[in-house]
């Protein structure tokens, strides 16, 4: 078992300690016997426990508590080829409202869409605490040059995206260009800046189904981190797997080591295949047990769904009035 993460005492300290790790990333060579030196991952183990922690039942008024949680922790989503304003503004109207019956529902995290629909999302969410978030870098295959992922990046930000949710070049990675993966992750970083100083947050997506081994996504997460992801992120939501227990679990380890190496947190978001209230309860059990109360928080924990919602909106209906509602009730994306 790995000790709980030391946090130092200011933002100096982790400063100097994330610095201390420059030489890690110096060179190809370096970052490549860093990241393979990191302990081999145990599948059967690790698979063990994500469905040994999955069989915990969460019950009455800590449900309650954990369906409003899983809620406000949504980055309500479409990215279709399809969208239109419309969509996305009845899609904005939901993430502020998700049950018209009851205003007590949490508003969902932050709505995510293409960057050519983030100036619809951010006129439609002007003044409320939903953020915007846009898929960027040629999502969801990433497979385009870095200036056009980096003006994709910015013109997103431009609109009014408070959040970027970017996609590792997959093929790069698993040819071992490590540091090429990592220097393209910086460039986007630094193309989250706006002109004011502030910064949308950047959210990694490695697509943990093409990476073919849990070694794999484990590397991944730290040179995400290591390149200043401020969220990691499983997948696209686009190909065959997506979210499992097993891979948030490992990479909600990885957030929790690189934080206790390191002192920065970061955090873990994710997508794809989450529909259900039963789904999205393992996961925040994982996040409790895993790396604590710290990041049961959607600053630090996303669902990238939207079928989930309302799988989640009937279920807090059933507790409140001892009923299920039909699906009718819900409003469908």
């Amino acid at each position: 078992m790995h000790s709980p993460p030391t946090v130092p005492s200011n933002g100096n300290e982790a400063a100097e300690r994330l610095a201390s790790m420059a030489d890690v990333t110096a060179s190809d060579g370096a970052l490549r016997r860093f990241l393979h030196g990191l302990p081999g991952v145990d599948p059967v183990g690790l698979e063990a426990r994500a469905a040994a922690l999955g069989t915990r039942s969460i019950k009455t008024t800590a449900k309650a508590y954990a369906i409003d949680l899983a809620i406000s922790m949504i980055d309500l989503t479409t990215l279709e080829g399809a969208d239109t304003p419309g969509k996305v503004r009845a899609l904005c109207a939901k993430a502020l409202n998700p049950d018209p019956t009851d205003r007590g529902t949490p508003r969902t995290a932050a709505i995510c869409v293409y960057p050519d629909m983030v100036a619809t999302a951010a006129g439609a969410l002007a003044g409320s605490d939903v953020k915007v978030a846009s898929v960027a870098t040629a999502f969801p295959a990433g497979r385009a040059a870095l200036p056009v992922k980096l003006a994709d990046t910015r013109d997103a930000v431009a609109a009014g995206a408070d959040e970027i949710d970017m996609v590792i070049d997959r093929g790069a990675f698993l040819a071992g260009r490590y540091l090429s993966v990592f220097e393209e992750i910086k460039a986007v970083k630094d193309a989250c800046r706006r002109e004011d100083g502030s910064a949308a947050r950047l959210k990694v997506i490695f697509e943990t189904g093409e990476l073919s081994t849990y070694d794999n996504i484990r590397r991944a997460s730290w040179l995400g981190m290591l390149a200043g992801a401020d969220f990691i992120k499983t997948s696209t939501g686009k190909v065959a797997v997506n979210a499992t227990p097993a891979n948030t679990l490992l990479m909600l380890e990885a957030v929790r080591d690189f934080r206790a190496t390191t002192g920065v947190q970061v955090g873990v978001k994710p997508a794809g295949g989450i529909r259900t209230t039963k789904d999205a309860m393992k996961f925040l059990v994982l996040v409790n047990e895993t790396v604590g109360e710290e990041w049961l928080t959607n600053e630090w924990f996303r669902f990238g769904a939207s079928s989930l919602l309302n799988d989640l909106l009937m279920q807090r209906q059933k507790l409140s009035t001892g009923r299920y509602s039909g699906p009718d009730y819900v409003t469908v994306d």
